[in-house]
């Protein structure tokens, strides 16, 4: 069982590493400006380095979340920093989530995606990504 000082630790490492990963694509972003055809190679060296940690810290982060919900409300309630630190995570999740798709929109437009990575034509639904959500909320 997690204990709730695990849980903060956790959620914080993982805020760390959602931060490092939102300076990568604010940095991709700023050089999908520049009207040259800059090299993207940093960028995809951060992602390839920083995915595996983000997604090793969403299964940490689930298993957390399956004991913090069987928690009785006293006791989440005893840990009010939890419920802000996932606010921020979930917040900060949602601003990749924008940041990345706007860079993939640039790179679609200067045509430096290849055809088999297109996007699915399920991402241009409204509220696909709130759905996705509320579907692994409830799983």
């Amino acid at each position: 069982m997690s204990s709730p000082e695990e849980i903060i630790d956790d959620l914080k490492a993982r805020l760390i590493l959602c931060q490092q990963l939102l300076a990568g694509l604010e940095q991709e972003a700023q050089t999908l400006r520049r009207p040259d055809n800059p090299s993207l190679f940093e960028s995809h060296q951060l992602r390839k380095n920083l995915l595996p940690s983000l997604n090793r810290s969403l299964d940490t982060l689930r298993r957390h979340r399956v004991h913090w919900q069987k928690l009785s409300h006293e006791e989440r309630a005893r840990h009010p920093e939890i419920g802000t630190l996932l606010r921020q995570n979930q917040d900060l999740t949602m601003k990749l989530i924008l940041l990345d798709r706007e860079n993939e929109q640039s790179l679609l437009r200067r045509g430096l995606v290849p055809a088999r990575e297109l996007p699915s034509v399920n991402r241009q639904r409204p509220h696909f990504v709130a759905e996705l959500y509320r579907r692994q909320s409830v799983a």
